[in-house]
């Protein structure tokens, strides 16, 4: 069975309907064309120049990424330019690239459920509900409730940080857990509000975190893309399980590259890892 781009997108309508992301958002398919051909796929959160050297030296034809391409409208095609690069060397190679952003923040089974399943957090729900499931965060609960010890050291294997940046005091016991993938600072009141023990999420405003400090609340920045590269491993399997029952012959890559922006120089050597 031949697929197309379309067939691709009907799928991702299914799980993470454009209609779910927020206004000021740009998702769906950003470069390509609905009939083109689809053979093999990658997956990642970034649209990178290193994520789409990948794509190229991987032989695919299709990018679905997090975070869009094109966000603000464009003025001007810069091909000097990372963005201008990226266009004019995805259209070189033929490849598409669809974006799944605040639709798959809010979608059911979406980006926070994502975090939160790697936490094993149990009877989740929507911090913000919208409808069937759907909305933005998730909180749960921890059964057995874990020592702040054993919980730190879950995040740092989970999140695969060095360190961890937190506001406020680490509960001693934690059995309740709020989250939000990605930048979600303004819900901190939220989860609170709802009973939270802590609140995982990031982009931590600084008058957020002090405001933990005062209430008495505590709050964990896992960094922006910690809170939501959970979504790759969860996507793909999505599009595996649904191209098995189909009968569909794509092959479906996650980024083996793709790396958080940010890393740690080291205080003793001055160095970078």
């Amino acid at each position: 069975m031949v697929l197309s781009i379309r067939d691709i997108t009907d799928f991702l309508e299914t799980i993470a309907p454009m209609g779910l992301a927020e206004s000021w958002d740009n998702v769906g398919l950003l470069l390509g064309r609905p009939d083109q051909e689809v053979h093999s796929v990658l997956i990642g959160l970034d649209p990178s120049l290193q994520l789409l050297d990948e794509a190229i030296e991987r032989g695919c034809d299709l990018i679905i990424t997090h975070h869009p391409i094109i966000f603000h409208p464009l003025k001007s095609i810069a091909t000097d330019a990372p963005t201008g690069i990226f266009i004019q060397r995805a259209l070189e190679h033929k490849i598409a690239v669809i974006g799944c952003h605040t639709n798959f923040d809010s979608a059911q089974d979406g980006v926070s459920d994502a975090l939160a399943a790697r936490l094993g957090l149990l009877d989740t729900s929507p911090l913000v509900p919208g409808e069937d499931q759907t909305g933005l965060g998730r909180i749960g609960l921890l059964d057995p409730p874990l020592s702040s010890k054993a919980f730190s050291d879950l995040l740092f294997d989970v999140l695969c940080l060095p360190t961890l940046m937190v506001a406020g005091k680490l509960p001693e016991q934690i059995s309740r857990v709020a989250v939000c993938g990605g930048s979600g600072s303004e819900l901190a009141e939220t989860a609170q509000a709802m009973g939270a023990d802590l609140y995982l999420s990031a982009e931590i405003k600084h008058s957020t975190a002090r405001w933990a400090e005062d209430a008495g609340f505590c709050i964990i920045d896992g960094t922006h893309y910690a809170t939501e590269f959970p979504l790759v491993e969860l996507l793909a399997a999505k599009l595996v399980r649904h191209s098995t029952t189909r009968g569909w012959n794509i092959d479906v890559k996650q980024t083996k590259r793709e790396t958080p922006p940010f890393t740690h120089i080291n205080r003793t050597t001055g160095e970078q890892p």
